[in-house]
């Protein structure tokens, strides 16, 4: 009998002990599922300290090991310190070209390392800022613009208002403190202090700000993170060289003084169709992606808005008038001097390095199979929707002039290469190669000249200005890189082939040719 009994205990038992485990592994997934689920919308950690990551010197920066897929910076010949020099004087050419952008406003302070925060680096000198966030929100469906991206023969007529960001309130989210409510993030008084219009029509990245609003923690609501750094980009004038390096420019300083520890990803928010420019967008930085391409509101961990190329000092130069000399990176390092830059070199070796060309092997066999005259020249191409496919001629008889010099060229005793400069149809490393391996750069005054800003030091430059486009652009760009600057100015916008190569004949027995 005891047996028996025995016996059917061990079976309850032996039936029991996997309900048992079931239970149990329940249990545990319930728990696991709550642990992500707060995990979720826990407050992440703000990103490294800045003052904890290290300058190694040319460019690139030491930070603390992470998993970031994001582009490393390369080592640049002529980089100098952006963080943790002394400031520079206001309104001085380091001030314009470098970091002076010293006024730091926090608008949003850090709490503990854990939640949002916000905070602008104000330049009094340029008279703008730029503005970093950690869990940023931006909404594509309160932004009312284009898709932006497409190709260009699909979008022909469209409007470039449509192209342009409109902002509904709430398009920009921060998350601020726990006990906080959903409030505007700065006020008027915050944005003409710190983010003036500047005489700018639509000032997107002000309207931007006013848009702003500042969420309590678990108010987000992203349908996708961005864990690394990402610049907030707005194009104007996205097809033209010349204000797509002051574009560029921006970008490349934003991230240079929030210390960036990696080239960032980049998200446009404009709705401009696709470009031949997008290109060089795609090899400077990390990423590119349009803000409609995201399915829904998106949240990163780390956000900067980048300036309007109009705030750049390439772009105030035009019109404000500021002593600024080109000097070598080795120079400044031995003697530093507020009033000469080499900046532009620095940015321009950027631009070559993303494109692998910046080795000694272009620049030892520069002169090795004679000297190259580059003959930069204007010519039909369709640029964006309401364009007709035509350029405007700005020197009338270009085509003689080429054809002239090539000729001349072939009697001299010396070897000299003139290298036909079609800008438009070839890419960009073959630009830049052109530019790089050219001793004289010479063309009529237009966009494809910002190329200078790529061009070694030893470079000459022959402008040929019409009497209806007589614009420091390339003057100025010349001299910032201190470059030697020769112009033709015409009387109208027919040139004489005897002055021309009357003044390239000067410049060539310089090289010793």
């Amino acid at each position: 009998m005891m047996a028996g009994r025995a016996h059917g205990h061990r079976n309850r038992l032996r039936r029991l002990v996997p309900r048992v485990l079931l239970l149990a592994f329940a249990l545990y997934a319930v728990s696991f599922a709550i642990y992500l689920l707060r995990q979720s919308h826990s407050h992440h950690p703000s990103p490294p300290d800045p003052t904890q990551r290290t300058d190694a010197g040319d460019g690139s920066v030491r930070a603390p090991p992470s998993s970031s897929s994001q582009k490393p910076w390369p080592r640049l010949p002529s980089f100098l310190p952006w963080v943790g020099a002394p400031a520079p004087p206001p309104h001085t050419c380091e001030a314009y070209f470098g970091n002076g952008f010293t006024c730091r406003v926090e608008v949003l302070p850090a709490r503990g390392g854990a939640g949002g925060w916000f905070r602008c680096h104000h330049s009094e000198t340029l008279g703008s800022s730029i503005c970093e966030g950690a869990r940023v929100r931006l909404d594509p469906a309160r932004i009312a613009m284009s898709r932006g991206g497409e190709p260009l023969d699909q979008v022909m007529g469209r409007a470039e208002e449509e192209e342009l960001p409109k902002y509904e309130p709430g398009a920009l989210q921060v998350e601020g403190p726990a006990a906080g409510r959903t409030a505007p993030l700065v006020d008027v008084g915050f944005l003409n202090a710190y983010v003036p219009t500047g005489g700018i029509g639509t000032h997107t990245m002000r309207v931007l700000l006013e848009s702003a609003r500042v969420v309590p923690p678990g108010e987000l609501h992203c349908s996708q993170w961005v864990e690394e750094p990402t610049l907030l980009v707005t194009r104007f004038e996205y097809a033209n060289l010349f204000h797509t390096i002051t574009d560029w420019y921006s970008a490349y300083v934003s991230s240079r003084v929030t210390n960036l520890p990696n080239r960032p990803n980049v998200v446009f928010v404009d709705g401009h169709c696709k470009a031949q420019l997008e290109q060089t967008w795609e090899a400077l930085f990390s990423s590119v992606t349009y803000v409609k391409n995201f399915s829904g509101p998106v949240c990163f961990r780390h956000a900067i808005l980048s300036p309007l190329g109009y705030e750049t000092a390439m772009f105030k130069g035009l019109s404000e008038s500021f002593s600024c000399e080109g000097a070598s990176a080795q120079s400044l390092r031995e003697k530093p001097d507020y009033e000469k830059t080499a900046r532009i070199s620095e940015f321009g070796e950027m631009i070559v390095a993303s494109f692998d060309l910046l080795h000694d092997e272009i620049m030892s066999s520069k002169k090795s199979n004679g000297l190259n005259v580059l003959f930069v020249r204007r010519e039909d191409y369709l640029a964006h929707p309401r364009h007709t496919g035509k350029v405007e001629s700005r020197l009338s008889n270009e085509r003689e002039v080429y054809d002239a010099i090539e000729k001349w060229a072939k009697g001299l005793k010396c070897k000299v290469n003139v290298i036909n400069g079609l800008f438009a149809h070839m890419n960009m490393k073959e630009q830049l190669r052109a530019i790089l391996e050219a001793s004289v750069v010479i063309g009529a005054h237009g966009a494809g000249l910002t190329h200078l800003v790529s061009a070694t030091p030893d470079t000459k430059v022959l402008e040929i200005i019409s009497s209806m486009y007589r614009r420091p652009h390339f003057a100025l760009i010349s001299q910032w890189k201190a470059l030697e600057y020769h112009p033709i100015n015409l009387p109208g916008s027919y040139a004489r082939i005897t002055d021309v190569i009357s003044e390239l004949s000067n410049i060539l027995t310089g090289l010793g040719c």
